[in-house]
C-alpha cells in the first residue's frame, strides 16, 4: 500500500506528465500544412490588422473592407478540456498502471485536437458565413465590383484527361487566374489537395501517375501534395489550397498550450501543488483556442454537386 503524501503524489504526477508528453508525440496532426498558428494573449483576438496586410485592400475593395472592419473581425477563444482522474484508493492500493495509459491517451488527444477543429472548418464552409455575409463556399462573393465564385461541380477523376481537366484542372486554373480589383494577378499557387479516404487512390494517382486511365498523359503529376483527412464528412468532397503564403488558408488561434496540470476536485488532507486530496486526484489538460478562416485565404472546395474555392476565398477551392 502506498502512502498518500506529497512526495508520492509528486512522483505520481511526474510519471503521468511524462506519459502525457509521450502521448503528444503519438498523434500525427496535419493541421500545420493548411493553418497558421496565431498566439492569443487574451479572451479574444482582434484581426483588424488584416487591413494592413499586403494586397488586402486590392483584393476585396474598400466597400467590403469597411464592412469587415465594422464587424470588428474579433475571434473569441473557446474552452476545451481533457481530464485524467486518479482515484484515491487506487493510489493507496498501487493500482496505477491504467492511469499511465490514460495520460498517454490524453496527450494523443491533445495533439490531435487542433487537427480536428481545423479540418472541421472545411466541411462547415457551406453553412458558416464569410465576411461578406455569404456562406464561405459560395458563388456570390463580391470582390470590388465583381462577383467571385469558389464553387464548382466536377468530381475528382482520373478516368480520362478530359475529366481530370474538368475537375482538378479547372479548380487549379480558376485559382491561378484570380486578380485583385485593379486587375493585377494575386499569384495564387495551389499546392495542397485535401481528400477523404474514399478519394485517396484517385488523388494519389492524379499526383503520381504518368498516364491516366484513358492512356493519355497526366498533366498534373506532382502539382500538389495529397493530404488524406479522415475528419471530412463525405466521401466526395475535396479541397485545393494554396499554402505558400505567409498566412495559410485557415487559422488556429491558441490561447493556452497543451500541458497536463493538477486541478482541485477535493477539500482536505494531503496536498500537491496546493491542491487538497479527498477521494481523487484530477489532472487536467485545459485548452483555450479557436479556429477560423481568414479573409481571402486561397482554397477551393468541390462536392458532387458543387465546386468551391475556400481558403480566404481566393486561396482555397472545394469540391464535395
Amino acid at each position: 500500500m502506498a502512502a498518500i503524501n506529497k512526495a508520492n503524489l509528486s512522483v505520481l504526477f511526474l510519471n503521468l506528465k511524462k506519459s502525457f508528453q509521450n502521448g503528444l508525440t503519438l498523434g500525427k496532426p496535419q493541421w500545420q500544412r493548411v493553418a497558421t498558428r496565431i498566439p492569443s494573449t487574451g479572451a479574444a483576438n482582434y484581426y483588424a490588422w488584416l487591413e494592413m496586410f499586403p494586397k488586402m485592400r486590392e483584393w476585396i475593395g474598400e466597400k467590403q473592407l469597411t464592412r469587415l472592419l465594422k464587424q470588428d473581425f474579433t475571434v473569441p477563444n473557446k474552452d476545451f478540456e481533457a481530464t485524467v482522474v486518479v482515484k484515491r484508493n487506487h493510489i493507496k492500493d498501487d493500482q496505477l498502471g491504467i492511469y499511465g495509459i490514460q495520460a498517454a491517451g490524453a496527450g494523443e488527444s491533445a495533439a490531435m485536437w487542433p487537427h480536428e477543429i481545423v479540418f472541421e472548418l472545411l466541411t462547415k464552409g457551406f453553412t458558416e458565413k464569410a465576411y461578406d455575409g455569404q456562406p464561405f463556399f459560395s458563388d456570390k462573393h463580391v470582390i470590388g465590383d465583381k462577383t467571385y465564385s469558389n464553387m464548382g461541380k466536377a468530381p475528382l477523376s482520373v478516368a480520362s484527361q478530359a475529366e481530370a481537366k474538368a475537375s482538378f484542372g479547372a479548380a487549379r486554373t480558376s485559382m491561378k487566374k484570380l486578380k485583385d480589383r485593379h486587375d493585377r494577378p494575386l499569384n495564387i499557387t495551389p499546392d495542397v489537395l485535401v481528400v477523404p479516404p474514399a478519394l485517396e487512390d484517385v488523388a494519389r494517382t492524379l499526383m503520381t501517375a504518368e498516364r491516366l486511365e484513358d492512356g493519355k498523359p497526366n498533366l498534373y503529376k506532382g502539382s500538389a501534395e495529397v493530404l488524406v483527412i479522415q475528419d471530412l464528412k463525405t466521401d466526395t468532397e475535396w479541397y485545393l489550397l494554396d499554402t505558400t503564403k505567409v498566412l495559410k488558408p485557415l487559422i488556429f488561434q491558441e490561447r493556452e498550450s497543451r500541458t497536463l496540470s493538477p486541478r482541485p476536485i477535493w477539500t482536505r488532507t494531503t496536498s500537491l501543488c496546493g491542491l487538497s486530496i479527498n477521494t481523487a486526484l484530477s489532472l487536467a489538460v485545459p485548452l483555450r483556442s479557436v479556429t477560423g478562416r481568414w479573409l481571402t485565404a486561397p482554397r477551393v472546395k468541390e462536392t458532387d454537386h458543387e465546386l468551391r474555392h475556400p481558403g480566404g476565398l481566393q486561396n482555397l477551392f472545394h469540391r464535395a
